[in-house]
């Protein structure tokens, strides 16, 4: 008898994405006028594509058509003249600036070729680009875009081609899975903040996260791929070692992937979830399920941050350092710490409460608290997934 073969399972990745479909979506925040931040279900049905908690999704989208249709207008264009995309591929450039180019971000070779078409007219450009002014043009970048370029200087004329061929090919975004396989077979879910804010007096929209909850339905084909989170993973379900997970905001999202999996296998060992938002009533993402996993021993602890229920603001550092004695004792178990979210504050502001508690704690100098810390990192006890 033949030997029974098995059909491949597909590799996904950038140049053949799998293209699925949004099945379903939540707002998360209803009712609350800050943020808005959403929950979305990919159908991954009959597709073959695999993944692990801490992984992340890589997801295609398309520019504003609003936005897009600036840009056309500033430039004179009618959007039906033919270019070659950042892909090479032929198309009208409506659809280009739509699918395939970045034009949103400042990019200095757009900066470069508009300095030199509109000659003394942009001197303070050309002053910004030289070597030694990174700082300042960082400074100038900040909440402008393309647009207000080419309002700025609409004197100068492009051509179709030489306009699409300065700018960058418009990139996958990132999002941390917030689901398990185990535990949701062929769905992949999604936790979106609506990225928004004004700026020079003009609203300013997350690309890939304004996509998603204006412009998509249940019919829009979602081209993505997985990229493995290979440094953020759970112990093995048998292994005792406690983890602790601090997640605001969004950073929530792979955790939920964490627990869904610790559910479905069972798996030993405590957790302990800090969580941090502005408002308890309208943004505490999830918090249905975590009361289940307490319930059912998936979770043992939740400690949540409010950052705007009070007049002075609380986050979840504030909160590792209330609980820091408990905290330390689970370190001292040999618990892995996970962090996922904004690496500019929150993370670093993390990891000074965490070398706080063990110092005060552990009764350590702060050399010694920072030879701890670095322990943990060299035992892949401390993982960061941060953005």
């Amino acid at each position: 008898m033949a030997a029974e073969t098995s059909t491949p399972r597909p590799a996904f990745n950038r140049k053949n994405p799998l293209v699925a479909r949004i099945a379903r979506r939540k707002l998360l925040t209803e009712g609350c006028k800050e943020k808005e931040t959403w929950h979305f279900e990919l159908d991954l049905q009959g597709a073959g594509m695999e993944f692990l908690p801490g992984d992340s999704l890589a997801l295609f989208s398309h520019n504003d058509p609003a936005l897009v249709d600036d840009v056309l207008s500033a430039l004179g264009f009618s959007g039906d003249e033919t270019v070659t995309d950042p892909n090479k591929v032929e198309m009208p450039i409506r659809q280009a600036l739509t699918e395939s180019c970045a034009i949103t971000g400042l990019e200095k070779k757009f900066l470069t070729t508009l300095a030199e078409k509109a000659g003394e007219e942009a001197m303070d450009l050309v002053s910004l680009l030289q070597p030694d002014q990174k700082a300042a043009l960082s400074d100038f970048i900040w909440g402008r875009e393309i647009i207000d370029l080419l309002l700025k200087f609409s004197n100068v004329k492009w051509e179709p081609q030489e306009f699409v061929g300065v700018l960058k090919k418009l990139n996958v975004r990132l999002y941390s899975i917030a689901s398990s396989l185990k535990a949701k077979p062929n769905e992949c879910h999604l936790t979106v903040a609506l990225v928004r804010h004004e700026s020079h007096g003009r609203l300013r929209q997350g690309v890939c996260s304004s996509w998603l909850p204006q412009r998509t339905d249940e019919n829009t084909p979602a081209f993505c791929f997985i990229t493995p989170g290979k440094g953020f993973r759970l112990p093995e379900p048998e292994e005792d070692a406690p983890i602790i997970m601090v997640g605001p905001g969004t950073g929530i999202a792979p955790f939920r992937a964490f627990l869904q999996e610790r559910d479905a296998t069972k798996a030993k060992g405590k957790s302990w979830l800090f969580f941090g938002e502005i408002h308890e009533e309208t943004c505490y993402l999830y918090s249905e399920e975590w009361d289940q996993y307490l319930e059912n021993g998936t979770l043992d602890r939740v400690t949540a941050a409010w950052s705007r229920d009070q007049a002075e603001k609380v986050y979840v550092q504030h909160k590792i350092l209330e609980h820091g004695a408990d905290l330390w004792d689970w370190l001292e178990s040999g618990a892995i710490v996970y962090v996922c979210g904004d690496a500019e504050r929150m993370a670093p502001d993390v990891d000074k409460a965490l070398h706080d508690i063990i110092a005060q704690h552990g009764g350590k100098t702060p050399e010694e608290a920072a030879e701890y810390v670095e322990q943990m990192r060299q035992d892949k006890r401390y993982r960061r997934d941060v953005y």
